[in-house]
């Protein structure tokens, strides 16, 4: 039996929402993915970047409470957070500039 998603301490119901966009469906599958592959997975779901919201999800697996997150860890898991958004941005950027490429070779694209 599976818990669902907002059973993880900081996480409610709108996290049950936005992971099952992302096709993660459950505490266990959150777990097991880690928070960095589960917040990458969100992003690239959508899911618009947000600091808090990661550490959340961060300190939740952790089972500790969300403004728990304090000082040399705050800034580490900013940086961890920054490397996840440029990582999903730079994914997104290559994907884009690939269908630009087609298009523009049709006509269609920015080069009309």
């Amino acid at each position: 039996m599976s818990s669902p998603v907002s059973s993880i301490r900081n996480l409610g119901p709108a996290s049950d929402a936005s992971f099952a966009r992302a096709g993660i469906t459950s505490a266990e599958e959150l777990r097991k993915m880690g928070p960095d592959a589960a917040y990458r997975r969100l992003l690239a779901n959508g899911s618009r970047p947000h600091f808090i919201g990661y550490y959340c999800i961060v300190m939740g697996l952790q089972g500790r409470p969300w403004n728990d997150c304090r000082g040399k860890e705050k800034d580490d898991l900013r940086a961890r957070f920054d490397a996840i958004v440029a990582s999903v941005q730079a994914d997104d950027s290559a994907v884009s500039l690939g269908i630009e490429a087609v298009l523009n070779e049709i006509g269609t694209g920015l080069r009309r």
